[in-house]
Order: C-alpha cells, then structure tokens, then sequence
C-alpha cells in the first residue's frame, strides 16, 4: 500500500469527501506525474528553442500541480469548485499532449510529456465520473 492510500484513510474526512479514494489517488498520482513531465520537458523545449511547447508544459505543470494539491484535501471538498479545476485541468493537459505530439517524432521529452498529459486528462475525467455531491 503507498503513503498516499494510507495517508487517506487516516483523514477524518475521507469518506466525506464526495469522491470515491481509490478514483482520487489515481487522479492525484496522474497529476504528479504529468507535473513532472511537463516541468522537464518545458526545460528541454527551452534549450531546444520551443518556447510555445515550453510555455504550455509550463502552465500544464501549474495547473497539474494545483489540481493535485486540491484533492489531498479532501476537507474542503466543494463539487463545483473541483470540477471546474478538473475541467480546467483537462482542458490545458489536453491542448499540451497536443502541442507535444507535433513534436514527439523528433523529441522523446515530448512524446512523454503527451503521454503522461493524456494519462492525466483520463485520471480526472474517471475521478469527476465518481464525483458525488457533497
């Protein structure tokens, strides 16, 4: 079991929280990772020259890190509120795998980087699908 299962189930709030923990461990790991792509990657593109691919894997790396940061605190679960983010959330993983995809032949980075938004933007749309109201 990781730290973060358990970490969940000693929150006071974690049946409470209007979503199912399993469906938001998975989003919460997705985030990280696409996090971390993003952040490399935006790091490769700049010493590649690719500023629009590096600005993207930027505000993807942001906007990842803010979603995941959301849903380890269950206590201040308001429906709306996540899935606004979440919908936000997919909508910049989205348009970065597409960026990174025009550049994936000839960059690996890039090719990860789609790869771990696309996990992402599937994570929270499965998380939002066991959202519940709260």
């Amino acid at each position: 079991m990781s730290m973060m299962a358990d970490m969940m189930k000693s929150m006071p709030t974690a049946e409470m929280s209007g979503m199912q923990m399993p469906m938001m461990q998975d989003c919460i790991e997705a985030c990280s990772a696409a996090a971390m792509a993003a952040t490399m990657c935006a790091d490769a593109d700049g010493g590649e020259g690719m500023g629009r691919c590096a600005s993207m894997c930027m505000s993807t790396a942001d906007v990842a890190t803010t979603m995941m940061r959301m849903m380890m605190r269950p206590a201040g679960y308001d429906r709306g509120v996540m899935t606004s983010m979440m919908t936000a959330c997919m909508t910049m993983g989205e348009a970065c795998a597409a960026e990174c995809m025009m550049h994936a032949e000839m960059s690996e980075h890039c090719r990860i980087c789609a790869s771990a938004c696309t996990a992402m933007v599937e994570a929270c749309r499965t998380a939002m699908s066991s959202m519940q109201t709260a």
